[in-house]
């Protein structure tokens, strides 16, 4: 089943889609997902920003905990997934010219 068919995602979708400031992300998120969740996709954007930046895996793992099995597969989808890192990233460095 491809996840745009779910109703819950779609959801999900709309309401990030919905926030209009840092202050409404945090609430939904606070309230969506557990503190080590929020963590580990805090992680996960932390590494494919420095994969983004070309970074050697044992400094992104020294740097960010992360274990080198989490970097590979945030690699492979930063590398071959659907932009969804690269343009979130691209996004964020065009917001801080």
């Amino acid at each position: 089943m491809d996840l745009r068919d779910n109703e819950g995602y779609r959801l999900l979708i709309k309401a990030l889609l919905s926030l209009e400031n840092e202050q409404e992300c945090e609430a939904l998120l606070e309230d969506l997902m557990t503190r080590k969740e929020v963590m580990d996709i805090a992680q996960r954007m932390l590494v494919a920003k420095m994969l983004s930046q070309q970074t050697v895996y044992n400094k992104i793992v020294e740097e960010t905990g992360a274990s080198t099995a989490t970097i590979s597969r945030v690699n492979r989808s930063y590398l071959y997934g659907a932009g969804g890192y690269k343009k979130a990233l691209s996004a964020i460095t065009e917001e801080k010219k």
